[in-house]
Parts: C-alpha cells; structure tokens; sequence
C-alpha cells in the first residue's frame, strides 16, 4: 500500500526531473537562437563592413595558418578564409532558404490536394510520392542539376524538386485529420464548396506544420548543395559556397594543413545544428502532447 509519505516523497522528484528538463530547454533554445542571429548578422553585416575583396589572389601569403592577420588562415591562393566563409555560407544559406520555401509549397499544395480531394485522386498522388521517394534524393538531384549549367538556380531546383515529398505526406495527414473535425462537417452541411473549405478551413490548420517542415528543410537543403557542390555538380568553382570550399580544400588536407578544410566544415555545422534546435522547439510548441510530457 502507498502511504501519503511516499508520496509526498516522489513529488519533489518529479518536479526536480520536470525542472531540469525546463532548464535544459531552455539552454537550447537560447544557445540556438544565439547561433543563428550571429549567422544572420555576419552574412548581412561582414561583407558591407570589411572592405576586403573575397576574390583577391595573394599568392604569396597562401596556405598560412590562422593568425591575427587572418583569422582562419589563409587558402590555397592566399585568400583570406574567414571571408570566404561568410560569403560561402551566405550562398548556402540563401540555396537552402528558397529551396525550402519552394518545396514547402509545392508539397503543401500538393497534399492538401490530396488529402481534401480523396478517393481515386488521394491514392494516385500518393503511389506517385511513394514512387519518387524510393529515388535517393542525392541521385536524383545529379540527375537534375546535370541537365543545366553550374549555377545557383539550378541547385535551388534540384534541391526543391526533391525534398517536397515528405511536406506532402504531412499536410495530406493533417488535412485527413482535419477533414473529420465538426466544424468541418459543418461548414460541409452549410453548404460550402470543397474549395471553399480546403482554402478556409483545411490550409490554415495545416500551416503551422508546413512552417515547421520548411525550417527543418533548410539545414537538410544546405547539406544538399553542399553535397552537390563538393561532387563538382552544383556552383562553379570560384564561387564561394561552403560546399566549394571543402572541395577546393582536400588537397590541402593531404599535406596537413587543416584550416582550410575546417573552418568551412564548422560554418556548414553549427547553423544547421541550431536551425535544427530552433526547429525543435517549434515542435515541442505546436505538439500538445510533447509540450505536456516537457512539463512533467
């Protein structure tokens, strides 16, 4: 049998436990948030405020190691690192900010289509999302990208044209749960048009998890081109990318000079990392459940 002591005894543990978990929380979610405001300002105020041209040849001052003069060291043909990576990762950045937003609306329209129209309709789109994704997105995306010359708008298509389906999986089962709501059905039974309820009821219920969806995309988008760019298929050479410049680095690995592999790796990590915190803290928001067992 339980007594009131033991009880009273295990309260103060679970809220010792909740507490530690609310503080952790909120430790990632302030190191996060911290990250990505330094990201954004460095690829918005570096460039305008150092009056260095990223390009510059200086050969006799490559593969020098960081120093005060250059704090991430120099690269192969003496540019200075430290600005080549704030500009590779503005590149980045912007690739995996349109690609997302892209996708997210190809996919939100899509499986809202789906999951609103139903029947016959709902399956073909989904057997031809199921189709599309057995493809690995890598793969396709070289498929993609080959058809045109390197350059910044074709990666953004690759990127969008195949990480849209799993945005289309999720809106198409939020709108099926939503489709069986009673303000639905009633909205139905006042006669309402299909469209009008997609476009009224079924979208704005819906949109809080495609936002979600596109912010986890960016980090996943970056990788991406990073990936496409390293492989020689995605941005030209001289332009900086953090993709390009691990790519442009790999013979410098070899002879032992780190930095300029590094410091891109570095600039490719730490924003995806706190994207993705960000991201997680968004889904523990918005998932009722998950926000409950944070605060136990």
């Amino acid at each position: 049998m339980t007594t009131d002591v033991d009880v009273a005894d295990t309260k103060p543990a679970w809220r010792a436990h909740g507490a530690a978990r609310r503080s952790t929380h909120a430790l990632r979610l302030r190191v996060s948030a911290t990250l990505v405001a330094v990201t954004v300002l460095a690829v918005l105020l570096v460039p305008p405020l150092v009056q260095l041209d990223q390009q510059a040849v200086d050969l006799a001052a490559k593969l020098r190691p960081p120093s005060w003069a250059h704090l991430f060291g120099t690269d192969d043909v003496g540019r200075d690192l430290l600005l080549r990576c704030v500009y590779g990762l503005r590149v980045s950045l912007l690739v995996g900010v349109v690609a997302a937003l892209t996708a997210t609306v190809i996919g939100t329209a899509v499986g809202a289509a789906a999951g609103a129209l139903g029947g016959r309709a709902d399956r073909l789109v989904m057997r031809l999302v199921d189709t599309l994704s057995s493809v690995p997105h890598l793969l396709l995306g070289i498929f993609i990208v080959a058809m045109f010359r390197p350059g910044v708008w074709p990666v953004v298509i690759s990127v969008a044209l195949t990480h849209w389906l799993s945005t289309a999986r999720i809106v198409r089962a939020e709108v099926l749960s939503l489709r069986s709501r009673p303000f639905v059905d009633a909205a139905v039974s006042g006669g309402a048009s299909r469209w009008r309820v997609t476009v009224r009821h079924l979208l704005p219920g819906v949109l809080p998890q495609a936002g979600l969806a596109a912010v986890l995309m960016v980090p996943h988008a970056m990788w991406h081109e990073s990936a496409l760019s390293f492989l020689g298929l995605g941005l030209p050479t001289h332009t900086a990318s953090l993709g390009t410049l691990i790519q442009g680095a790999r013979g410098s690995l070899l002879a032992g000079q780190w930095w300029p592999t590094l410091f891109p790796g570095l600039f490719l990590i730490l924003p995806t990392l706190a994207i993705a915190g960000l991201a997680g803290v968004w889904r523990e928001r918005i998932n009722p459940r998950r926000r409950s067992e944070l605060m136990l």
